[in-house]
């Protein structure tokens, strides 16, 4: 059998003096190119070869920075937000935030932390980054100059890792869907605002000042027939959603309500439900202040999306004109002198100038309804109407299990001759609500409940002997179940 022969080890000098060998060819290669090329081209060529030798990667890293230029950017807040909902339990390592202002604390991830999340089955990394100030020594070309050396700024932000073949899904659906979100929550954190809009001796005007709308109401508290509480939360849900279809068909996104019935009603309760519900802020607009039809223009340019626009008792505040100019003089209680005529208005409402904003909601209240003109009423300007009744036996159940705290089955012997009364009476929630607040003892809570019902129920029958047939506010007096009509 033949023999095999192997090659023979380089012993260790020969490796020694080849690598002395190529030390020295390269030591002498940089001092040519150093010497021969300018600092600029020599700049350039390292980068030309760091990037053609670079290995190529699969992943491709979108970066959200804080900020674009000296601007905010959105997107970064947006991120942030959406990765709060996205915390691991098991994360070793968050970031706490509140401002003076918030009521709540902020729980963040916090530096060089990754997040895994998952879109459509695509996996993607999250990361936060903080790069803290660094002075450092040399002419480079930014940032502020300190004891002859170079001043960098802190730079935050977040990076998105993915496979870069999913490049046009994530940014197209992902990245919207993040926005989306952070909107959502946004919303849900917002405190809602109540700002008083009116103009100064007929100049433009604006909202001289606001304060945080810290009013109870909420749909559950409400004493209101539970079917026309549920046609006002699908209308609402339905509007607030419709952004799209309101830009499809042509017209502005917005909705007017007429709130109307007699007084004690719940009529500025449920306006502050719906505020409340919507996180809506509202700017409530005196028409006796306003200096003419410029300044009305001009007052619904200093109003936001998302808001409601609240003119109460319009029935009783001023003497509006028609369109004509002409007020009506049949009423001696309204005051007269506006310097807007009717048409001023209802270009307010829903003329051109109305576009000037998208999502929002116009409020009338009054008292009479009879009063106002016709064009003012009609689909479009005022979209639905909703009859604040008199109290119902609904109604008065939730003012008793708010009020009282009470299980209102367990009283049921004394509640019935309750709701008998308030079938047969017309009572304001504000006159019942004012008689649970007098005492923490229910039983005395409704036993003098029903001693006032019973001398209403005696001063009104008195009132009706005396009218006769009645008279003009009784006509107003619609049926005692609330109504909606849209």
């Amino acid at each position: 059998m033949a023999s095999r022969t192997f090659p023979e080890m380089p012993t260790p000098s020969s490796l020694l003096s080849a690598y002395a060998s190529i030390s020295t060819s390269i030591m002498l290669f940089r001092t040519m190119f150093n010497q021969l090329f300018p600092r600029e081209l020599r700049r350039y060529a390292v980068d030309a070869v760091r990037f053609y030798w670079k290995p190529k990667s699969s992943k491709l890293t979108l970066v959200f920075d804080d900020k674009d230029g000296l601007t905010p950017n959105h997107m970064f807040d947006a991120a942030e937000a959406f990765l709060c909902t996205r915390i691991n339990p098991d994360s070793d390592r968050l970031r706490i935030t509140k401002s003076v202002k918030e009521t709540h604390i902020n729980i963040k991830f916090a530096e060089s932390d990754e997040i895994v999340d998952s879109f459509d089955g695509i996996p993607v990394t999250w990361r936060y980054v903080r790069q803290q100030p660094q002075h450092r020594t040399g002419d480079g070309d930014g940032g502020k100059s300190i004891s002859g050396g170079v001043f960098s700024p802190e730079r935050k932000y977040i990076e998105l890792k993915f496979d870069k073949r999913y490049k046009e899904i994530i940014i197209s659906s992902y990245l919207p869907s993040i926005v989306k979100t952070s909107q959502e929550l946004e919303n849900k954190k917002k405190i809602v605002k109540l700002l008083n809009l009116q103009s100064y001796g007929g100049g433009p005007g604006g909202h001289k000042e606001s304060v945080n709308l810290d009013h109870p109401s909420t749909f559950d508290t409400l004493a209101m027939d539970p079917i026309v509480k549920k046609a006002i939360i699908d209308d609402l849900d339905l509007f607030v959603k419709r952004r799209e279809f309101y830009k499809k068909v042509g017209k502005a996104w917005k909705r007017g309500y007429l709130l109307y019935g007699p007084p004690g009603t719940g009529k500025s309760s449920l306006i502050a439900a719906i505020a409340n519900y919507l996180k809506f802020d509202i700017y409530d607009l005196l028409l006796a202040n306003v200096g003419g039809d410029s300044s009305l223009k001009k007052l619904m340019l200093k109003t936001t999306n998302r808001s409601i626009l609240v003119i109460e008792d319009i029935d009783c505040s001023i003497q509006l004109p028609d369109r004509k100019g002409v007020g009506p003089s049949k009423f001696p209680d309204v005051k007269s002198g506006p310097m807007f005529s009717l048409s001023g208005l209802l270009n307010f409402i829903d003329g051109l100038w109305s576009c000037c904003g998208d999502e929002r909601i116009i409020i009338f209240t009054t008292n009479h309804k009879e009063r106002l003109d016709p064009a003012l009423l009609r689909p479009g300007r005022m979209d639905v109407h909703i009859h604040m009744s008199y109290l119902t036996v609904d109604g008065f159940e939730t003012l008793a299990t708010n009020y009282l705290n009470i299980d209102i089955h367990a009283y049921h012997w004394r509640l019935r001759e309750i709701k008998e009364l308030i079938k047969c009476k017309k009572v304001t929630p504000a006159e019942v609500a004012e008689d649970l607040i007098k005492s923490e003892d229910v039983e005395v809570v409704l036993e003098g409940l029903v001693k006032f019902l019973k001398r209403k129920k005696m001063d009104d029958d008195d009132d009706e002997t005396k009218d006769g047939e009645g008279n003009e506010e009784d006509e107003v007096r619609e049926p005692k179940r609330a109504k909606i009509m849209s």
